[in-house]
């Protein structure tokens, strides 16, 4: 099953924490503190349009 969703995804595979995490720490941080009311997609191009 997991293996026929990861197809649905460009980049062929499910996304893990390790996919996630470094966006979480750039939003957490100081270098985030100028970015305001935005949508980080970390999602491996699923939902590209």
């Amino acid at each position: 099953v997991l293996e026929k969703a990861a197809r649905a995804y460009p980049l062929r595979r499910l996304g893990t924490p390790e996919d996630v995490v470094p966006a979480v720490l750039l939003l957490a941080s100081d270098r985030a503190s100028y970015i305001t009311g935005q949508t980080l997609s970390v999602s491996g191009g699923y939902t590209m349009t």
